[in-house]
């Protein structure tokens, strides 16, 4: 592996970035869910999810709180995991791909799958977090007790 390489898969802004990617499609879909709170509720309704407004809310708080640990590897392994096992059932409840036909269960299937990939980055991201430090800047942590 190239030293240019090598340092970039090092780097702690890099690991942040990975963060911040992996979470994406969850903080931006929690956002969604704050900034047009009526419409996004009417979506869970219509996926039979009752009351939609509760359903909304504690989606929003779980999509954008989970990212937010995972981002700043705090209880980052927690997160990933309920954003895992929430990522496993919206398949059933949103893409149930082997109730459809044509094209419709095609999207679907697909939409599952990609699901999966990413269950398995968020398995690898609670990996990689008890293996890396918080990525709190030390200057931010207390300084550790020394034992005498």
């Amino acid at each position: 592996m190239s030293h240019v390489i090598a340092a970039i898969l090092g780097s702690t802004a890099f690991l942040v970035f990975a963060r911040i990617l992996l979470t994406f499609v969850f903080w931006s879909s929690g956002l969604a869910k704050l900034i047009d709170f009526s419409a996004n509720a009417a979506i869970m309704e219509s996926f039979g999810l009752r009351p939609g407004w509760l359903v909304n809310a504690a989606t929003l708080v779980l999509q954008l709180g989970a990212s937010a640990a995972i981002i700043l590897n705090r209880g980052a392994w927690l997160a990933a995991g309920a954003l895992a096992v929430f990522t496993l059932l919206t398949i059933p409840l949103v893409h149930p791909f082997w109730t459809k036909t044509g094209e419709e269960a095609l999207r679907d299937l697909t939409v599952a799958l990609e699901h999966l990939s990413l269950i398995g980055g968020l398995a690898l991201a609670a990996i990689l977090a008890r293996r890396t430090p918080s990525t709190v800047p030390a200057s931010a942590q207390a300084a550790p007790r020394r034992s005498r």
